[in-house]
């Protein structure tokens, strides 16, 4: 399995405060990979390293191995890079398929359009004219992984997809992202539910305090090193 995705000794700061702290990681073509930890620990902001939206201060990171340090994130989105940001960030004033054909603005080759994505989350076919801010939070959060693939991305980023839904839209969320591993899409998934992240992941990386405080696949892991790894005991 080839490299999609290759950070070595990423280090980001907030100012004057360093939030990552020589992050090595490898993530291969068509994985699935969660990224586990407390509040703090560092996940969205590797994510937002990656993805540009923080300086890389040291370190290198590689996507398809080319040197991605440095570059926009209009230009990463381009390049096949996407994000499910926190929060989800729709726009509210516009339409549930207004918030889906501006994830196809840079027009990437692919087969991600709006047919399959109303096929993916039925829902947003039914409520494709309302408003984004009329839907529900689990509506809401298809939205935006809806966005993020109409880009036409290899490498799908997903932070913090569970916050704040219930259990059973949880559910069908990550139902969907077995389906878009299935047609070769490369994910990570920021997840605080450690449950929820040992079902999906091919492979686990706990964060502690901006550190890769332990990696392996969730079936060669115990419960005792991951809780170890996670409260950092």
């Amino acid at each position: 399995m080839s490299a999609l995705l290759e950070a070595e000794g990423v280090a980001a700061f907030y100012g004057d405060f360093q939030a990552l702290f020589g992050i090595d990681l490898e993530i291969g073509e068509g994985e699935r990979i969660a990224i586990i930890g407390a509040n703090g620990a560092g996940k969205s902001t590797f994510l937002k390293t990656v993805t540009g939206l923080l300086p890389l201060r040291h370190g290198s990171l590689r996507f398809a191995g080319s040197d991605i340090a440095g570059v926009p994130a209009h230009r990463l989105v381009a390049l096949g890079i996407a994000m499910v940001p926190e929060g989800r960030r729709l726009f509210a004033s516009l339409s549930v398929e207004e918030n889906l054909a501006i994830g196809a603005y840079g027009r990437r080759p692919g087969r991600w359009n709006l047919g399959l994505i109303y096929r993916l989350f039925p829902v947003l076919a039914e409520r494709r004219a309302a408003p984004a801010k009329a839907l529900s939070g689990g509506q809401q959060q298809m939205c935006a992984i809806g966005r993020a693939l109409m880009a036409n991305p290899s490498l799908l980023l997903c932070d913090e997809l569970s916050l704040g839904l219930a259990p059973i839209v949880i559910k069908d969320i990550y139902a969907a992202l077995a389906s878009i591993a299935g047609e070769g899409t490369t994910i990570v998934v920021v997840e605080q539910d450690i449950n929820q992240a040992m079902a999906m992941a091919d492979r686990l990386y706990c964060f502690q305090e901006g550190r890769v405080a332990l990696e392996g696949r969730p079936g060669a892991l115990t419960r005792e090193r991951i809780s170890a790894a996670y409260f950092g005991l």
